[in-house]
C-alpha cells in the first residue's frame, strides 16, 4: 500500500455485538497482510473468511500454509509474486518451476483468480524492467498447465502513475510512466486479463486537505461537485480510465485491488472516518451505480486489509488499516443496504 496520493468483505458479518451485519456481494473481497504481531493462525484466518461470508482473497506472496488451508474453501484468491522474487521470473526455467511450485499443485482445490507481478512497481524501480518478461512467463507457464482459462495474470499499480487527474476525463500516465505501462497494458489487453489498482482517498486527502472535503473522500458528500462527481473513489478511479483511454485501451476493466482507510496514525485518521469509509465503500461498489465513466456495474473492491499489522514500515498510519484486530475483533459496525 502506498503512503503517497494514492479491499472487504463479501457476505454477512455477524459477529455478536460488535458488526451489526455485512451483507454478501460478488464484487468485495479481502487482503490478508501478516505483517503483524500475534496474529491468527492461517487455520483461523480462512475459518474467519468462511464464517464471515468473505469469499475473496489477496495474499502478497506464495504463502503455502495459506494455500493449503485454502484448499476447499471456496475463496477466490489473488496471489502475488513476492517482490524480491521478480528479478529471477524473468527466466523463463524459474517461472516454470515457480508455477510448477506454487499454483500448479494447488489448482484443483484453490480457485486462483489473479496472479499479481509486482506490486506498486515504480517507472524508477530496478523492478519495473523485469515486470513485463516476468508477466510473460508466467502467462506462458499457466498456459502450459491448461490453467488459462481460469488464472489470468496482472500486476497492480498505484495512482503516483497518473497526473492530471482533475478533472478526471483529463487523467494520464506520466511521461516516466508511460513508455514503462504501455507494453503491459497491451499484454493485459491481449491476454483478456484487468489492470489492477490501489486506490486509496485517504492519501489523497491527507496530502490535499485544502481542496479535498473530507465528505468527497468518505461518500458522504452530498450532490456532485463540478465536473460531475460526488465522491473522490470514483474520480480516482475514472482518472486511470481516462489515462488507460488516452493509450488505446478504453475497454480495459480495472479491479480495485486495494482501497482502505486508517483508524489512527494521520490526519484524519480516526474509527469513525474508517467505519464510515468502508461502510460507504462497501455500499458503493456493490451496487450497480458503477462509475461516471463506467456507469452500472459493481466496481470488484478489495479491502485493505484484514487486520491491523504493528510490524509494518512507513508511516504510523500504515499498522492502522485493519478490519480486524490481531485477535479477531472486529473494529468496526458494518451494515450493507
Amino acid at each position: 500500500m502506498s503512503v503517497k496520493n494514492s479491499t472487504a468483505l463479501s457476505a454477512i458479518l455477524l459477529l455478536v455485538g460488535v458488526f451489526s451485519s455485512i451483507t454478501g456481494t460478488e464484487s468485495i473481497g479481502v487482503c490478508y497482510g501478516v505483517n503483524g504481531g500475534n496474529l491468527p493462525s492461517r487455520q483461523e484466518v480462512v475459518d474467519l473468511y468462511k464464517r464471515n461470508g468473505i469469499s475473496r482473497m489477496r495474499i502478497y506472496y506464495p504463502d503455502e500454509e495459506a494455500l493449503q488451508t485454502l484448499k476447499g474453501s471456496n475463496i477466490e484468491l489473488i496471489m502475488d509474486v513476492a517482490k524480491e522474487t521478480l528479478p529471477s521470473l524473468a527466466d523463463s526455467n524459474t517461472a516454470k518451476d515457480w508455477v510448477n511450485k506454487y499454483v500448479t499443485p494447488y489448482s484443483q482445490d484453490v480457485k486462483f483468480k489473479y496472479i499479481t507481478v509486482g506490486n506498486e512497481i515504480h517507472p524508477g524501480d530496478n523492478e519495473a524492467q523485469y515486470i513485463l518478461q516476468a508477466m510473460t512467463n508466467i502467462q506462458n507457464a499457466i498456459s502450459s498447465a491448461n490453467l488459462q482459462a481460469q488464472i489470468k495474470v496482472s500486476t497492480a499499480i498505484d495512482s503516483t502513475l497518473i497526473t492530471n487527474s482533475y478533472p478526471p476525463n483529463n487523467g494520464v500516465f506520466t511521461n516516466e510512466a508511460n513508455s514503462y505501462i504501455t507494453p503491459i497494458i497491451n499484454f493485459l489487453v491481449n491476454n483478456g486479463a484487468p489492470l489492477l489498482a490501489n486506490v486509496y482517498p485517504y492519501f489523497a486527502y491527507a496530502n490535499d486537505q485544502q481542496n479535498i472535503p473530507l465528505t468527497y473522500a468518505l461518500f458522504t458528500q452530498q450532490g456532485n461537485n463540478d465536473v460531475g462527481y460526488q465522491n473522490l473513489f470514483d474520480a480516482m478511479l475514472d482518472s486511470i480510465y481516462a489515462a488507460l483511454e488516452k493509450v488505446g485501451a478504453s475497454n480495459l476493466q480495472i479491479v480495485v485491488s486495494e482501497s482502505g482507510w486508517p483508524s489512527e496514525g494521520g490526519t484524519g485518521a480516526s474509527t469513525e472516518n474508517a467505519g464510515t469509509y468502508y461502510a460507504n465503500l462497501i455500499s458503493h461498489a456493490s451496487g450497480s451505480s458503477g462509475t461516471p465513466k463506467k456507469p452500472g456495474a459493481p466496481i470488484q473492491t478489495f479491502l485493505f486489509a484484514m487486520f491491523d499489522e504493528n510490524q509494518k514500515q512507513g508511516a504510523e498510519t500504515e499498522r492502522h488499516f485493519g478490519l480486524f484486530s490481531p485477535d479477531k475483533t472486529p473494529k468496526y459496525t458494518l451494515t450493507f443496504n
